[in-house]
């Protein structure tokens, strides 16, 4: 269909997993691609920075414009020399992906700041750096163009073992939701989508066991074409989750609530612990 026909995206973490099927389904729609990734462990540990480039030779050979490049994002100055290389090579920026983390699970006993750090480093302050250098792009060029964040479910449901994970996820919603009203006025959408894979993080989990070839990242691509191209219009601020063949979006609700309007409408505490069921209620 060519729904991305001559649009550039840069997509971080795009050596494996999520990030080349996003890849390999943007060259197929026409995207010219930016690849950055460092090839690091899971947690982080041993960078290959040759992985990413091997991963850009492949894909040249299955026709795509690549420009391959290690990039450590939660570095802020090689991130900026990422785009610079990218206006360069393409003279434009059209998409950002922010795909890249890593996992360093442990319970809240044993998780070590540099477990929290590495994590939220990658995640999360990769991610604004990205988002940043994006919009500076956009803004410049006046060009518009589509930010999508790759969250995770944990961050609205949390997860055993996965507190700095979880913040991550929190995090990416909270940045998606403000980004997509301050970059609005510069035709700037930001998307997110939740993703339930299996992948080199996740092929551990015994859910996985169960669910052979029905839950991998090449389900997650379509919804990231989606949300990138013009399908999605100016849709910008929303969710998907995306488990296999199902989709779902997700949204933060507000119960009814109760107003106390006696005494200034100032609760005892004994007060909100008798209307507790009552003022949660949706």
């Amino acid at each position: 269909m060519n729904l991305l026909n001559n649009q550039v995206a840069i997509i971080t973490g795009a050596a494996r997993g999520i990030g080349l099927a996003i890849a390999r389904s943007f060259a197929a729609e026409g995207a010219k691609l930016v690849l950055l990734d460092n090839g690091c462990e899971k947690d982080g540990s041993t960078p290959d920075f040759e992985l990413v480039k091997t991963v850009g030779r492949e894909l040249e050979r299955e026709g795509a414009e690549v420009l391959a490049l290690p990039c450590d994002i939660s570095n802020e100055a090689q991130v900026e020399r990422a785009f610079e290389a990218a206006l360069e090579r393409f003279s434009q920026i059209d998409i950002l992906v922010n795909n890249a983390n890593t996992l360093r699970d442990r319970s809240i006993f044993d998780m070590s700041l540099d477990d929290w750090d590495r994590v939220l480093s990658v995640g999360l302050r990769g991610a604004f750096i990205c988002s940043r250098a994006f919009a500076r792009t956009s803004r410049k060029a006046r060009s518009g163009g589509k930010i999508l964040n790759i969250s995770g479910i944990s961050g609205f449901q949390g997860n055993i073992s996965q507190a700095n994970d979880s913040a991550v996820n929190a995090g990416l919603f909270g940045l998606t939701r403000t980004t997509s009203i301050e970059l609005q006025r510069f035709g700037i959408c930001v998307n997110a989508i939740a993703p339930i894979a299996k992948t080199r993080q996740t092929e551990h989990l015994p859910m996985f066991d169960k669910v052979q070839g029905t839950m991998e990242p090449d389900h997650i691509a379509p919804a990231a074409v989606y949300l990138t191209s013009e399908l999605s219009e100016d849709l910008s601020g929303a969710v998907i989750s995306v488990a296999g063949g199902r989709l779902s979006t997700y949204q933060l609700a507000e119960s009814r609530g109760r107003m106390k309007e006696s005494e200034g409408g100032l609760w005892t505490p004994q007060e909100i612990a008798d209307n507790f069921d009552s003022l949660s209620r949706l």
